[in-house]
């Protein structure tokens, strides 16, 4: 199953890249700020509870221990926003002066001489604070330390975090928000050139095939160059494809109609020996015509064959010595000569078998329609540094050298009277021979004909 993202188009996929990072980053940065804002709001009110202690314990002594009065009170919990509690006890835990019952202090922790003691508490019910200071009384009834402890709740401090939070979120949302709109702008604008482009290629009719000349992006030369590159093929390969159907279409048109004539000419036979001299010439028609479809599927197999797929490792000696002696077997018996020679070191190459044997079969047919029955056809396999090749020759009456490259195309024969080729064999052999990167040609200044194939390897 494919991932979500592959499923998004490229503005969709650009935009989550680009924006995924920035609410993440804001997120890290809105708890980062959260955490300092709590650390920072308590240290302040901390502070805050340190004063006031301090400011209790002075009025207090000053007014020799009496309550603090109800307007200072006042101005203190209004300043602090929760309701301020204190109470400080004499030397040996002796009550002075404020509320009766004070917070717990946790176990284990104990106030040090002028150092305050913070610590979480509960507060009729709610979460609170709590301080702690031991300091020395200036009242000389009280002589020696006195014990400060002030309490409030903490619903202002809690309230004023949240606020801080909200407040950060709000801005880093709004710094999203907007980084998120110029992101999307930009990737719409940027990506204007790649609609641009896809607009005029689906503006173009099936059969134009031109070059894409507008100006576009450097990102985008290459995927443009690629495209060119494939209309370029495209356009050689319907070109070639239109020639071979024209070409295929007249080749066989020729030997059907010579196949209904001769076919109703049977029919006409005034005796048995004019049907069956009429019938025989029907079957050679036939052969030819079977010859030439056989042709004909073996150059669209050459194309359509993927030999990186397809290609093994072949005894190219082996390969050839069994074509040959096929060949041999059916080609003595007329009163022809077939030899086999290997020349250098044999080694095994990389190579499609099927097409190999066809382009040897071609090789060997082709010197036996040309050379006649009768020839002296040579094979040989020789081994080079960097290639392997094979040469099949004939003692027959050759090819002309301004005709050396013209035989290798489809269709083409020498003698369109007296040969009963279909000119596709050799075509067949160069197309076979391209395709696994090496080369055809007839070799000049030979008595008769040789053909040398040459294969890399």
């Amino acid at each position: 199953m494919k991932r979500p993202l592959s499923r998004l188009s490229l503005r969709g996929r650009l935009f989550l890249l680009l924006v995924t990072p920035l609410v993440v980053l804001a997120t890290v940065l809105s708890i980062s700020r959260f955490v300092q804002f709590s650390h920072l709001s308590r240290q302040i009110y901390d502070n805050t509870l340190y004063t006031v202690a301090l400011t209790i314990s002075r009025d207090v002594m000053l007014s020799e221990g009496d309550m603090l009065a109800d307007q200072l009170l006042a101005a203190l919990t209004q300043s602090l926003g929760d309701r301020i509690y204190y109470r400080i006890t004499g030397p040996d835990g002796a009550y002075i002066t404020g509320y009766s019952a004070a917070p717990r202090r946790p176990e284990g922790k104990e106030p040090e001489p002028g150092v305050p003691l913070y610590f979480d508490t509960t507060v009729n019910g709610l979460p609170g604070r709590a301080l702690t200071l031991i300091d020395t009384g200036t009242d000389p009834d009280t002589p020696g330390v006195v014990t400060i402890e002030v309490w409030q709740t903490v619903e202002q401090r809690n309230t004023f975090s949240r606020e801080l939070i909200a407040q950060t979120i709000a801005h880093f949302s709004l710094i999203v928000l907007a980084a998120a709109s110029l992101v999307w702008f930009g990737i719409t604008f940027g990506l204007r050139p790649l609609r641009e482009l896809e607009e005029a290629i689906l503006a173009r009719s099936p059969d134009d095939l031109r070059p894409i000349r507008r100006w576009v992006p450097p990102e985008l030369r290459t995927l443009v160059g690629a495209t060119n590159s494939l209309f370029q093929r495209l356009t050689r390969a319907f070109a070639l494809r239109d020639a071979f159907i024209s070409d295929a279409a007249h080749q066989v048109r020729n030997p059907i109609a010579a196949l209904q004539a001769q076919a109703e000419a049977a029919q006409s036979a005034p005796d048995e020996a004019t049907l069956r001299r009429r019938l025989a010439e029907v079957v050679t028609t036939a052969r030819s015509t079977g010859r030439l479809t056989n042709q004909l599927l073996s150059m669209e197999r050459v194309r359509g064959r993927d030999l990186r797929s397809l290609s093994e490792t072949v005894d190219l000696v082996a390969l050839t010595g069994d074509v040959t002696r096929d060949f041999a077997a059916r080609f003595l018996a007329g009163g022809g000569e077939v030899t086999f020679d290997v020349i250098g070191t044999a080694r095994p190459i990389q190579a499609d078998t099927v097409l190999l044997r066809e382009m040897l079969a071609n090789l060997l047919d082709n010197a036996q329609i040309y050379a006649g029955p009768k020839a002296q056809i040579a094979v040989r396999v020789e081994f080079t540094p960097d290639a392997a090749m094979i040469e099949v020759a004939d003692n027959g009456p050759g090819i002309p050298p301004h005709l050396h490259e013209r035989v290798f195309d489809r269709f083409y024969r020498l003698d369109h009277d007296t040969v009963a080729g279909c000119g596709l064999g050799l075509a067949i052999v160069r197309d076979i021979a391209q395709s696994h990167g090496g080369s055809a040609e007839v070799r000049p200044d030979t008595q008769g004909c040789t053909l040398r194939i040459r294969l890399p390897g």
